[in-house]
């Protein structure tokens, strides 16, 4: 696989993953062969091979996820894909520091030097480590990262990073955050209705306004693959953007601001319901160089086309804050160079994009990080910082909360009733 550490084996109609290091290989995920070219790993997921070239090169594509990864063939296995990986504390640490040695693009936008962390943890690594020890010390190793898609595992003990001054979204904030919205900003609604286990809500506000809140691009039902999870979607778009609601709508408020993320294509898909024009989201690229930060896979263009149903093209309100995450900033990105008007309010997303990627280590333990970026038409990233509003405004604060107070949905609200035939967005500061 170009990038991403990872050596493939298909044999059998089974789809086997290798988890690569210069000094470790190890079993990952399988997937089962379900049709010409197409396997389904144990939680539903739809993998999709296609070989060119002879068969000596292909591309990867998963249901839930954007974006291809390109396969070259290889003689065999790595040797070290042969031999019983060591499973003792420096081991595990000597996997963990050199896949984010191989694979995390971020080091120098963060300004760590990570092999001075090395030196410096190394010597607290030995035989009898104890597993809580070496928790600690690999959890200490990336905290100063801040970075929310990279985490330490062990069982049921994380370690997860995050923005400083930023929350994590957890159901507790989420049912709170929703309680709120629903006492205040919808009290005068004339209709509201649930979708996807809630994690969707709409609402018909006065003057025209629709409101539409979305807290994740996952759990959209009980179980099931990535197909009913769409699928579900696509109820809750059919429900909202009937004909005659688009006909009359005069502004719709997209609220993102607790949002945990999820799969990058119902963000797209939630895209295609808003444009009448096909235009650019973003564009994909990956760390491809173990040896080299800088390089990367060509960038993959991802673009929006319009749905073959009714879409909404008018003005957006996008709400955000340091609670939109990973799939959440994503279709926030995808929504930037959208035709027509979308301002964004609130405060800046977490600022983690990529997908994640999730290494096993040879002791049992784990760990996630991750080695992709998301690039606006013009190269451009928001790792690290977040993708900022146009109008800034409190999000959820205690004294928001104390006061009765949601400053970000007024405004947007304000701002849809202002808006003329200037579709532009307020300069970004």
């Amino acid at each position: 696989m170009d990038g991403y550490g990872t050596v493939l084996s298909l044999h059998d109609g089974t789809l086997r993953e290798y988890q690569t290091t210069s000094v470790s290989c190890l079993k990952g995920d399988t997937a089962r062969r379900t049709g010409p070219g197409r396997y389904t790993t144990p939680d539903g997921t739809v993998l999709t091979v296609r070989t060119r070239q002879g068969g000596d090169h292909a591309s990867m594509s998963a249901d839930s996820s954007v974006g291809h990864r390109a396969l070259r063939r290889v003689a065999a296995l790595p040797a070290a894909c042969a031999r019983p990986a060591p499973k003792d504390p420096r081991a595990a640490f000597d996997v963990f520091w050199q896949s984010f040695a191989e694979n995390y693009p971020f080091f120098a936008a963060k300004g760590i030097d990570w092999n001075a962390v090395r030196d410096r943890y190394r010597p607290r690594v030995h035989r009898d480590t104890s597993r809580d020890e070496l928790f600690t010390v690999l959890s200490e190793m990336v905290e100063p990262l801040h970075d929310a898609h990279v985490a330490v595992v062990d069982g049921d003990r994380v370690f997860a990073g995050v923005r400083p001054g930023t929350v994590m979204p957890s159901q507790e904030l989420d049912t709170k955050v929703k309680k709120f919205i629903e006492r205040r900003d919808l009290k005068d609604a004339t209709h509201r209705q649930d979708f996807a286990q809630g994690r969707i809500t709409y609402a018909d506000l006065p003057g025209g306004q629709c409101y539409l809140r979305i807290s994740g691009f996952a759990g959209y039902v009980p179980d099931g693959p990535f197909a009913a999870h769409r699928a579900e979607l696509d109820r809750a778009l059919d429900t909202v953007l009937t004909k005659d609601r688009v006909r009359r709508l005069k502004g719709l408020v997209i609220d993102l601001r607790v949002n945990g993320g999820g799969s990058d294509a119902l963000g797209l898909r939630i895209a295609e319901r808003l444009t009448d024009t096909p235009y650019l989201a973003y564009a994909k690229r990956a760390r491809n160089d173990p040896a080299d930060p800088t390089r990367h896979t060509r960038p993959e263009p991802l673009r929006v086309r319009p749905a073959d149903a009714p879409r909404y093209t008018g003005p957006i309100a996008l709400l955000t804050g340091g609670s939109t995450v990973s799939a959440g900033e994503t279709f926030t990105q995808a929504l930037m160079d959208r035709p027509g008007r979308t301002v964004r309010v609130g405060q800046p997303t977490q600022g983690v994009f990529s997908d994640v990627l999730a290494r096993a280590l040879p002791n049992g333990m784990s760990v996630w990080l991750p080695n992709e970026e998301f690039l606006t038409r013009v190269g451009r990233t928001f790792d690290g910082t977040g993708i900022p509003p146009h109008l800034s405004e409190p999000v959820f604060t205690d004294e928001e909360f104390a006061e009765n107070r949601d400053s970000a949905f007024d405004r947007a609200r304000r701002v849809l009733r202002a808006t003329t035939a200037d579709s532009r967005p307020p300069h970004t500061s």
